[in-house]
């Protein structure tokens, strides 16, 4: 059974805890998820490259965090040939490890085209993401067999900051998204109140009767209320 020394367990804390404290603060996700493959590649011994790979709804995809241009070119081959390790641990396994892409016969297309680049080693880890996207952090190596189950529990953990990093992100924006909304049909209802003499409650059941009748969106009413100030 696989067991961590204390010294690497002392490190790997306390580079989770750096990281921790990057994900918390103000910086963005591609920032963030930069920082996650850097540190992949310093703490797992063996990675010569690492990235991440966003797959949206219709097979759009993003690549990511990289520490070189491979993992965005390896990226583009399996999303390309629709198989490889990324793309089965953002969609299906928590967990994909290729110990010789030279023999692999999981993703023939895709092992084929990554071993002509050169790379022999693949681990990817799935990301706890939200519905509308899928992802995984993932590791090349360029020697055969480069990963082994110490490399699967640092990755397992940095994967885990990661998702927290997107998780994060898409918080915030929807946060900023519903701020915003509020503010147009703020400005909407002080429009009304000034045009039509009327209080805020009046003005805003103007907007949702305008919404309603036109069976049209309260924030798209807003700001067409917004657009005729002036006139």
């Amino acid at each position: 059974m696989f067991v961590m020394t204390d010294a690497n367990q002392h490190e790997l804390a306390h580079r989770m805890a750096e990281l921790a404290r990057t994900v918390a603060g103000p910086r963005s996700v591609d920032e963030v998820l930069t920082e996650v493959s850097a540190e992949a590649k310093d703490l797992i011994a063996g990675v010569d490259a690492a990235g991440v790979l966003l797959i949206g709804k219709g097979g759009r995809f993003q690549s990511v965090g990289g520490t070189s241009d491979l993992p965005q070119r390896l990226d583009e081959l399996q999303m390309r040939y629709h198989e490889g390790p990324c793309v089965e641990a953002a969609v299906d396994e928590l967990i994909v490890r290729s110990d010789d892409l030279r023999t692999e016969r999981r993703w023939p297309m895709y092992s084929a085209a990554a071993a002509a680049l050169g790379v022999r080693s693949a681990l990817s880890f799935k990301l706890y993401t939200s519905s509308q996207t899928a992802g995984a952090l993932n590791l090349f190596a360029l020697e055969p067999g480069a990963f082994d189950a110490e490399a699967e529990t640092i990755g397992a953990v940095l994967a885990a900051h990661a998702a927290a990093a997107i998780i994060a992100s898409r918080q915030n924006e929807q946060l900023e998204s519903a701020l915003s909304t509020r503010d147009r049909i703020g400005q909407a209802k002080g429009i009304i109140m000034e045009r039509y003499n009327i209080d805020d409650v009046a003005a805003f059941d103007m907007l949702r009767r305008l919404s309603q009748d036109g069976n049209t969106k309260l924030t798209e009413i807003a700001e067409r209320v917004i657009q005729t100030r002036g006139t």
